[in-house]
């Protein structure tokens, strides 16, 4: 570290703490008022720092999204020649619905974390709030919702930009981004990534690299997310809408039971270890389901039509085409499994009965695209119309698989298709995959260049900053710097069956290697959402801040 600089890091430490706890206590969960808030509070208390007092106009607002509208939040420090490192996170939450009679203090840190220590110290506790009481008795790890996921990531990147604002001769540029919506759609990053090339422009700007600032937790002292995540996992949705033949329980023979068929993807496909990605020796999450329902309302005595499955399918190295062929050969598998044990099943009921009468049944699986194809191939364009209208009327909802499970129950009914059959689709954002290695011999710099930060920094505060493969949740990584390949775009949008949840990519888009280097903790999203103090407000933004001198020095 130069000499000139050390006065700045003990400055830069404390601030981290200090913004974390204010920005927590500005409430923004999802599509709330307060989200649309949050981008003003933010400017302004960005405008107040000595920096952007002096240069208003590297202080921007960018619309997003929604009304009122929530806005992306940029400021850049300017320095020497072209380069530029960009630092984003952002600043929706989810809920504080969770935490009951102790709603009012769920976004007041200090109060929150002693009132969930006289809370869990009165009660009777499970092991997650034994280890949640121990932790706060420590007074290392401080509570509040969104404090971890991920205001204090975003604390940290202001830290690292004040500090490296201060310099006399910035080698390089520094851009911070904050960004909302991230909880739902990543709307907020997505519409970021669309405008950055414009700005980049504008201010003459290379953007050679990105630092996701997003949170990790660990169950144990902390290091395996005291880390430089190297890459982000996909996410897909598949979907099975499966239709049966529906018949009176007292004849269940006479149809083909769509629960049945269900039941048999589901046993092949939840948490199947099999399906499990590998790469770079890290293996991926195994799949689950998210929802399994049948599709009717009111009680009857007949079996269901239409049953409804949706999966959450992580991924290392899956592509679109690949999950897409999987699944729909594993629901084939499947539905022939399911119509093969209703037959057997028949044919030793009708033996005991001595009527000797089985149908057999052959079903069949179509992608959501093959179905839409049949729909408008049986009702013309006046059954195009009429979908592409429910598609705008449902975009706007809040319940992803709701929206897209209606919107299939339409397309079936204008194809005028009876079961046995199963559609398989995606009934949500896709998240892409990303890691350096996609950026060739720039990614192994950018590599380099983190790990040697992170290093530096790690023996600086006498602690442990590994590198990992992928970090695991699903985050604005996958939009940052990621350019998606035309064709995957293309069957993703012709098998997503409500327009609101394909990523419109528009051409032209900055490509550039990032990482995820952020805040450690426990239980975001959940009552006890807590972060680890020492290495947050101490180590973090002192990594972020090497990180990037480590970048943008490195052709200076």
């Amino acid at each position: 570290m130069p000499s000139a600089d050390r006065s700045s890091l003990h400055n830069s430490l404390s601030r981290t703490g200090e913004l974390s706890i204010e920005m927590t206590r500005w409430p923004s969960v999802t599509e709330s008022d307060d989200e649309a808030a949050f981008s003003g509070r933010l400017m302004k208390l960005l405008g107040s720092t000595p920096y952007f007092r002096k240069h208003p106009d590297n202080l921007l607002a960018v619309d997003s999204h929604g009304s009122p509208a929530r806005q992306n939040v940029l400021a850049l420090v300017r320095g020497k020649g072209r380069r530029c490192l960009v630092l984003a996170g952002h600043f929706d939450t989810v809920s504080i619905a969770n935490y009951s009679s102790l709603v009012s203090l769920a976004c007041e840190p200090e109060a929150l974390t002693q009132a969930l220590i006289d809370e869990l110290t009165a009660k009777t506790r499970n092991p997650a709030e034994d280890k949640a009481l121990a932790d706060l008795m420590t007074g290392d790890f401080l509570a509040g919702r969104g404090l971890l996921d991920m205001k204090s990531g975003l604390a940290a990147g202001i830290a690292a930009l004040e500090r490296f604002a201060e310099m006399d001769e910035p080698p390089g540029n520094l851009l911070f981004v904050a960004t909302p919506d991230e909880e739902n759609r990543s709307r907020g990053m997505r519409s970021l990534r669309d405008a950055l090339p414009a700005i980049a422009e504008k201010f003459g700007l290379d953007i050679i690299g990105g630092i996701n600032l997003d949170a990790s937790g660990d169950d144990g002292d902390g290091e395996e997310a005291r880390a430089v995540y190297l890459g982000s996992v996909g996410k897909f949705s598949p979907f099975a809408f499966v239709a049966g033949r529906p018949t009176h329980a007292g004849y269940a023979f006479d149809g083909v039971s769509a629960h049945l068929i269900g039941a048999e993807i589901m046993r092949a496909m939840e948490t199947n270890s099999a399906l499990c990605d590998e790469a770079h020796s890290e293996i991926s999450p195994a799949p689950v389901c998210l929802e399994a329902k049948d599709v009717r309302h009111g009680y009857e005595v007949t079996t269901p039509a239409h049953v409804w499955l949706s999966f959450n399918w992580l991924t290392h190295r899956r592509t679109p085409e690949d999950v897409l062929g999987e699944f729909r050969a594993l629901a084939a598998t499947a539905m022939r499994a399911a119509l093969d044990r209703q037959a057997q099943n028949a044919k030793n009921f009708f033996e005991r009965q001595g009527s000797g009468r089985a149908e057999a049944h052959q079903g069949q699986v179509l992608t959501y695209a093959e179905l839409h194809a049949l729909a408008v191939s049986h009702g013309g364009q006046a059954a195009a119309d009429r979908l592409k209208a429910l598609d705008q009327s449902l975009s706007g909802g809040e319940d992803p698989l709701s929206t897209t499970r209606q919107i299939v129950a339409a397309t079936l009914a204008e194809a005028g298709l009876e079961g046995p059959l199963v559609i398989v689709g995606f009934s949500t954002l896709h998240y892409p995959r990303v890691h350096l290695d996609s950026a060739g011999e720039e990614g192994k710099t950018f590599e380099r260049n983190m790990m040697a930060a992170a290093e530096t920094c790690a023996k600086r505060h006498g602690t442990s900053i590994k590198a990992k493969q992928f970090f695991a949740g699903i985050s604005d990584m996958s939009f940052f710097g990621h350019r998606p390949a035309e064709g995957q775009t293309a069957l993703l949008s012709r098998n997503t069956p409500c327009s609101a949840f394909v990523d419109k990519a528009p051409d032209g888009l900055l490509s550039y290697p990032v990482v995820n280097i952020g805040p450690w903790g426990r239980d975001y999203h959940q009552k006890w959402e807590r972060v680890h103090m020492p290495y947050t407000f101490e180590v973090l933004p002192d990594v972020i801040y090497e990180a990037a001198l480590a970048c943008l020095v490195e052709e200076g």
